[in-house]
């Protein structure tokens, strides 16, 4: 393989599977990934810079080079224009929820620094690709709530009477903000856009990694930690995206934005393919049948639930149909999410429900 732009090309990135309490086989059965381990998976980490476990390149002469170099090599062609850091700052993971996931957080920047000595927190969004059913979420605390009987709640591990339970149904999304408590599953499949990170406090008497009972001085602890960095007023919803047509049977659909992420997916028929023009590295996951996908004068053939990582440098992306994929990326808000949108027709008020787009990114700001 030759390199495109700025001698970079799309890069393949290894994924680690977790094998957690609630996972099972719908990430390989389902979704159709391959070369992933043949037993019960919740998690495979499709593009991910967290310590201790960051993708390295799988392809091309840049195979063996870890994520994390990539970014302080070559900042700009990666991430964009005028980008500076020291970590890639997206992580994504399809999640097979068959059972059900712990209730628990994740903090927020201010909570992250402050209590867990870490960078950044870790706000996310799940975008659910299947789910059975009935199948519901927790996400949320219930208004009125107050944080006595949060924790009383949490002791005694009734859940319901204090945070809300929501429907959920495949194809809509959800913007989860550091510090709210959740909870997705049994028979839940979803694709998970997030910040760098892997801190988390938990609200259960068992582990999520084996099922092990936690004994009470632990459970104490933990409910304190998950007290001291709960938001109570935080209430997502889920939300079917806002779409747009890009030309004869093709289109895109945002599906959650943000400062720290944003996520859309593409479709496209055989009329004529998918094009992408892009400013900021792409995450490109696929969720349908196997496609190609040319870029920088490449032509890489992308399988079921494999991803590609786009690097900012190369610009624009062709995809023959029949095509169903998601593109995560790092935006600039105005130009990548408000801008089309608002050509598109949509409202300011819409375009916030997508999750948090601040003021100062509306046109004319």
């Amino acid at each position: 393989m030759t390199g495109g732009a700025k001698g970079l090309y799309p890069l393949r990135l290894s994924a680690t599977a977790r094998p957690l309490v609630f996972g099972g086989h719908a990430i390989a059965r389902h979704l159709g990934k391959t070369g992933i381990p043949d037993w019960c998976v919740a998690e495979t980490w499709e593009c991910s810079d967290v310590d201790g476990s960051g993708a390295t390149v799988t392809n091309g002469p840049l195979a063996g080079r870890p994520l994390r170099r990539l970014v302080t090599d070559h900042p700009e062609e990666l991430m964009g224009a005028g980008w500076s850091g020291d970590f890639f700052p997206v992580l994504t993971k399809f999640i097979d929820a068959s059972g059900t996931l712990p209730v628990h957080l994740h903090a927020d920047d201010e909570a992250a620094r402050r209590w867990e000595g870490q960078r950044n927190g870790k706000t996310e969004a799940w975008h659910i690709l299947d789910a059975a059913p009935g199948a519901t979420a927790l996400c949320g605390v219930k208004g009125g709530v107050t944080a006595d009987e949060l924790r009383a709640a949490l002791e005694m591990q009734d859940f319901d009477r204090v945070l809300r339970r929501l429907p959920v149904r495949a194809g809509e999304t959800i913007y989860v903000p550091g510090g709210t408590p959740h909870s997705f599953g049994p028979r839940t499949l979803v694709y998970e856009i997030e910040q760098t990170s892997d801190i988390q406090q938990h609200a259960m008497r068992w582990q999520m990694e084996d099922g092990s009972p936690v004994d009470d001085e632990q459970f104490a602890a933990n409910i304190s930690a998950f007290m001291r960095e709960v938001k109570l007023e935080p209430r997502p919803r889920f939300v079917p995206g806002l779409p747009v047509a890009t030309g004869d049977g093709t289109g895109r659909t945002f599906l959650c934005a943000s400062p720290y992420f944003a996520l859309e997916r593409w479709h496209a028929g055989t009329a004529e393919p998918l094009r992408h023009s892009f400013a900021t590295a792409q995450i490109l996951s696929n969720v349908g049948a196997p496609v190609r996908v040319r870029v920088g004068g490449l032509e890489e053939r992308l399988g079921r639930a494999e991803t590609l990582l786009l690097p900012a440098a190369l610009g624009e992306v062709e995809i023959v149909g029949p095509a169903d994929v998601l593109f995560g990326y790092l935006p600039d808000l105005r130009r990548d999410v408000v801008a089309p949108l608002t050509e598109a027709g949509y409202t300011a008020e819409a375009i916030g429900g997508l999750g948090h787009v601040p003021a100062t990114a509306a046109p004319g700001a």
